[in-house]
């Protein structure tokens, strides 16, 4: 019991944090970090063997250096099969598989899954929102699955 328990936590929790693939500066800064864009890996916590890269700006400078910059909305995704597809369990239609903060209270980057049944293909989206105002800049990508293993759709 204990052990499936801890098994459990650790599938819920490996897209909680992404894996850091690189980055190149984009701006010298005197002082602080550099201005940089930063590629990330982020594995489907429901869907073994997708994993999504994400590439984003990350502000620089002292207030980059303290957290206090906000990260510009900008931010890239491609998705591909990097394994065997297994789906844990039946998938919503729409869920939002992680989110990061990207300024120090108010703006995050999120990513959304979406099951395109009829086309049995996994569709992610990253975009960042705002509390007061959100940032229609998005991007997308798609994974098509193979049509011998339907994806299972929570009704």
């Amino acid at each position: 019991m204990k052990r499936s328990l801890a098994l459990a936590l650790l599938a819920a929790s490996s897209f909680v944090h992404a894996e850091s693939i690189g980055e190149v500066d984009t701006v010298f800064k005197f002082i602080g970090p550099d201005h940089k864009i930063v590629i990330d890996a982020h594995d489907d916590p429901k869907v073994a063997g997708i994993t999504c890269y994400v590439s984003r700006a990350k502000m620089g400078g002292i207030k980059g250096a303290l957290g206090l910059a906000e990260d510009r909305s900008e931010a890239s995704i491609a998705c591909r099969q990097v394994g065997p597809i297994t789906i844990s369990g039946p998938l919503p239609v729409q869920e939002e598989v992680f989110s990061e903060r990207i300024s120090l209270v108010f703006k995050k980057l999120r990513i959304v899954r979406m099951v395109d049944a009829k086309r049995n293909t996994l569709v992610y989206l990253t975009y960042s929102d705002r509390v007061i105002e959100g940032s229609p800049q998005n991007s997308v990508t798609a994974v098509a699955v193979d049509r011998a293993r339907p994806i299972p759709v929570k009704k």
